[in-house]
């Protein structure tokens, strides 16, 4: 293993403590700030994802997070390189979604001429959650394996165009908070579940059902339908984990393999990028992760 490389990703990631302590000599995760009620928190010290969900139930305004600035990206690329460090991949947040991604090249910018030897790789995730978590745990396996960080980015940025991500709405009081789903749009949906697909800058109903046991089946047959087989798919849980195991059941029984990783998550007031539809038509791989 090198250990001169590191990965820079964020806390939206939800990359579990354990992935974040096992890979520890490798990976180096930059808290969001999250305001609730005008109080800041550091996500992942001074709030976890339960105390997310009880604050979401009780307020009725939604919680924001903070972009991570290009000067504490610096100071984070200087602490790195202070330690021997002479390459640098940054995987983070949807760019669409968040100035963070900008951030982290405008930073790179910055320290060029102070840290002439430093290379600096930004990879847009071009998603949220563990769309880009589970990659990023996979790059540090390819380090810890020996690979390159050129071979590494490439496999990030293949991930980036080629991952899916899809909410099944059990609960879109939550949705409404964060203005993703419209007034007009929920009366449209009245009794109904929704299968979103995260497309663009827009969410998209692909399936409607009336109940949960209708809306996970519907969820199984669209989302295994558009995987290529054998590719990974993980799962996280928000504000109904009750429904998780019937879902990861019927998934796991459709497609032969269960979940790479399943985990409880905060961050999902998402947007995604402009042009994802045309690698849907390209008929290259596609990795599933569904939000429940």
């Amino acid at each position: 293993m090198d250990n001169t490389i590191r990965i820079i990703t964020d806390s939206g990631c939800d990359i579990s403590k354990e992935n974040e302590e096992k890979y520890k000599g490798l990976l180096e995760i930059i808290p969001f700030m999250v305001t609730i009620q005008g109080k800041s928190y550091v996500d992942r010290q001074d709030i976890q994802a339960e105390e997310f969900y009880k604050v979401l139930k009780e307020q009725q305004e939604i919680p924001k997070h903070s972009q991570i600035t290009a000067i504490q990206f610096e100071d984070k690329y200087r602490e790195l390189y202070a330690q021997g460090v002479r390459t640098i991949i940054v995987d983070v947040i949807n760019g669409a979604g968040s100035q963070t991604c900008s951030n982290a090249q405008l930073a790179k910018q910055n320290v060029a001429d102070e840290l002439k030897d430093l290379t600096v790789y930004v990879v847009d995730s071009q998603n949220y959650t563990l769309a880009y978590g589970y990659p990023v745990i996979e790059a540090c396996k390819k380090l810890e394996a020996g690979q390159s960080a050129e071979s590494v980015v490439s496999y990030l940025e293949d991930w980036a165009r080629h991952s899916e991500a899809f909410i099944v709405g059990f609960d879109l009081r939550h949705m409404k908070k964060s203005g993703r789903i419209t007034a007009s749009f929920l009366g449209e949906l009245m009794g109904l579940k929704p299968l979103i697909y995260l497309a663009a800058e827009k969410t998209e109903v692909l399936r409607k059902a009336r109940g949960e046991k209708a809306v996970i089946d519907a969820a199984v047959e669209t989302i295994t339908s558009r995987m290529i087989p054998e590719t990974p798919w993980c799962v996280v849980t928000t504000t109904r984990p009750d429904c998780e195991k019937e879902f990861i059941d019927k998934m796991t029984k459709k497609l032969g393999y269960g979940p790479a990783m399943v985990r409880r998550g905060s961050f999902l007031q998402c947007r995604a990028r402009n042009d994802r539809s045309t690698y849907q038509r390209s008929g290259a791989p596609r990795e599933g992760l569904i939000f429940t």
